[in-house]
């Protein structure tokens, strides 16, 4: 191997995770053969090189994200994770399994409630969650879907076993850097890209506009979509941006829709025009100041009713955060078996319920040891990995867990997987994570082939949130067989049907940014 892999192994076992390129010994996995030989070939001039020019052309594509208040490119490593086909077939199957789950669970939360008369889960459990809303209990979303678009978070254990981390079906974001991460690493490296048959991601745009038409109210043939952002401050701006731009739809922020007549309507220079689909990317808090914050800006008064009145088809449903609610987490191996009949494919972390008295306490004589989460948490914000914190953070949380132990659970320390990643002149070991993206049609879950990897840059981190200071790795998923195309560079021209309202995303979406800054 190169020098730029001197002394890996050795730190690699310093770790105690479950590298994904290399066995013990340094010896590159049959997955990674290619990527190998590539790099092997390359010296650190070469790299830091072909690094600085994929960090350029993030920044010129306006590729970024908000760090500490501060816009900064998306760190993109140019080492990628690749998941051979077999193991990707069982992730497959795996987040199809449970997105279907919390499908099921949502329609009897919001109805019957089935679950907790079986004795499933406490009801409880649900009512006490922070976004459990009554407001939509009781009416079926036009088109029949809650939970459109997910991004289920995995890991890898020290042995190499992949385990669901957590669920996002309220508002999941990062698809967007999926894209350009592909779109950077078939320019970055070539060499590794072209001796694979990886399967393509650039399908994924055309694949959730199939799925939001196919969702909209009944009787419209022909929907109009849009996608609802908080606007141009938001950190997830680009990614609105981008996915408004490859679908071929409006992009809009809540003061250009009108609510009358339980319709929802889009203001236009040509007048009004009636909106059928919103593919939110909005909090449920923010977006009808009339059913939830009075004081907001950014949604529109009238959204719930229209939508209860079956007017409007809003993607993702208001009230999914229930089951983003870690708590609720803990719950959904028994909830596949419950409406599924079916063992689950991808197993839960092992997590303590700190609301039960015995598991509690078993905790907080362990503060130490182990990760305590806020069940409303995101983003890496609010949790406290016990061997790394003071005395005095063991303290204050041991305080809010008493005070609060609903708001809380507990998970064992996992040295997440690692994958070789850039660091000064050498690769290092550096942990990540993954989120597949799902998307429901209501007939089929389709998961987009590999999804977002994320890495902890600082050595020994295994806080992988680009908020917290992390990057991003490209995914490949190797084919199951050598017919399948390899993917060149890839391409965004897939959008099914042309808007002359729609900017061109490659040029001037940074030009539509400023002039709304300016208005």
């Amino acid at each position: 191997m190169s020098d730029l892999f001197e002394d890996y192994s050795v730190a690699a076992e310093r770790t105690g995770a479950y590298d994904e390129m290399f066995a013990p010994r340094q010896a590159a996995r049959p997955s990674y053969g290619h990527l190998a030989e590539a790099l092997a070939g390359l010296d650190l001039a070469d790299v830091s090189s072909r690094a600085d020019s994929m960090a350029r052309t993030f920044l010129d594509r306006g590729v970024t994200f908000d760090f500490a208040g501060e816009e900064r490119p998306f760190p993109l490593d140019i080492v990628p994770r690749i998941i051979p086909a077999d193991e990707w077939s069982v992730l497959e199957r795996g987040v199809a399994q449970r997105v279907k789950a919390l499908e099921a669970f949502l329609n009897d939360v919001y109805s019957k409630m089935a679950l907790v008369s079986d004795g499933v889960v406490p009801r409880r459990l649900i009512t006490t969650s922070q976004h459990f809303h009554r407001q939509v209990h009781g009416f079926e979303p036009a088109g029949g879907v809650r939970v459109h678009i997910s991004g289920i978070d995995v890991v890898r254990d020290s042995a190499g076993t992949f385990r669901v981390l957590e669920d996002n079906v309220r508002v999941p974001s990062g698809v967007s850097y999926v894209l350009e991460n592909r779109r950077a690493m078939a320019k970055g490296l070539p060499e590794a890209f072209s001796q694979q048959p990886i399967r393509p991601v650039e399908e994924y745009p055309r694949r959730l506009l199939a799925a939001l038409r196919k969702t909209a109210p009944a009787g419209v043939d022909e929907p109009t979509i849009v996608v609802l952002t908080p606007g141009v401050f938001n950190s997830a701006y680009f990614e609105h941006t981008l996915l408004a731009g490859l679908m071929g739809v409006e992009l809009v922020e809540g003061r250009d829709l009108i609510c009358r007549g339980n319709r929802v309507y889009m203001r236009t220079t040509a007048g009004e025009q009636r909106v059928d689909v919103i593919y939110k990317r909005i909090d449920d808090d923010y977006l009808d100041p009339l059913q939830f914050r009075s004081d907001s800006m950014l949604g529109c008064p009238g959204l719930v009713n229209a939508a209860r009145a079956g007017g409007v088809t809003i993607a993702n449903a208001v009230g999914n955060g229930v089951a983003d609610d870690k708590l609720v987490y803990s719950y959904v191996p028994d909830l596949i078996r419950y409406y599924l009949g079916e063992d689950p494919i991808i197993a839960n972390v092992d997590t303590y319920r700190l609301e039960e008295d015995a598991a509690r306490e078993e905790v907080l004589d362990r503060l130490a040891e182990l990760v305590v989460k806020p069940v409303d948490g995101s983003g890496g914000k609010g949790l406290v990995i016990g061997p790394d914190a003071s005395r005095e953070e063991l303290d204050t949380l041991r305080k809010r867990v008493i005070a609060d132990p609903r708001g809380w659970i507990a998970q064992p320390v996992l040295q997440l997987s690692t994958v070789p990643t850039l660091s000064g002149d050498r690769f290092g070991p550096r942990h990540v994570d993954l989120r597949p993206f799902a998307l429901n049609d209501g007939d089929d879950v389709w998961v987009l082939p590999g999804g977002l990897t994320r890495v902890a840059l600082k050595e020994g981190s295994l806080i992988v949130n680009s908020s917290q200071g992390g990057g991003s790795k490209d995914t490949w998923v190797l084919a199951q067989s050598s017919d399948v195309p390899i993917e060149a560079e890839p391409r965004h021209s897939i959008s099914i049907r042309e808007r002359t309202s729609v900017w061109p995303v490659e040029s001037n979406w940074r030009d539509r940014q400023a002039e709304q800054q300016q208005q």
